[in-house]
């Protein structure tokens, strides 16, 4: 397996039609996602003092964290009215060898920052709602 560029690390925003498009937020640096599950533990006495989890059980989630530079394109403007709102919105996460997971999520947070002399950056948060998938 070869080395794969973050720049190829992409997030998307849908554009919310029928059959939606979805549009690359541009100018983000940097983008991590994370995928955690809240087990279930059935540990008993018979787990001879290891701990037991339920497998498939649980709550999983799906964080992602991105940052950049503001550019003010209508994907930003619509993760900013989203933010305001409190709405959940379609989004893509697309990687370098073609592989794809969509999903549901809410801006956990959105911050904006800048100096006197430099460019206006961002970060933001977001949260899965539902079950994010291959697509």
């Amino acid at each position: 397996m070869t080395a794969q560029k973050g720049s190829a690390f992409l997030l998307k925003i849908s554009d919310g039609a029928p059959t939606p498009t979805y549009r690359t937020v541009a100018g983000l640096r940097t983008t991590q996602m994370s995928i955690t599950g809240d087990p279930v533990v059935i540990t008993t006495k018979e787990s001879g003092g290891w701990r037991e989890m339920l497998s498939g059980a649980g709550v999983r989630h799906v964080s992602v964290s991105a940052a950049g530079i503001f550019l003010g394109s209508a994907a930003e403007a619509q993760i900013r009215a989203n933010a305001m709102a409190g709405t959940l919105d379609d989004y893509e996460l697309s990687f370098e060898g073609g592989e794809k997971l969509r999903g549901r999520f809410l801006v956990q947070k959105l911050d904006y920052a800048g100096d006197f002399n430099g460019e206006r950056n961002y970060t933001l948060s977001l949260e899965s709602s539902g079950e994010v998938v291959p697509a």
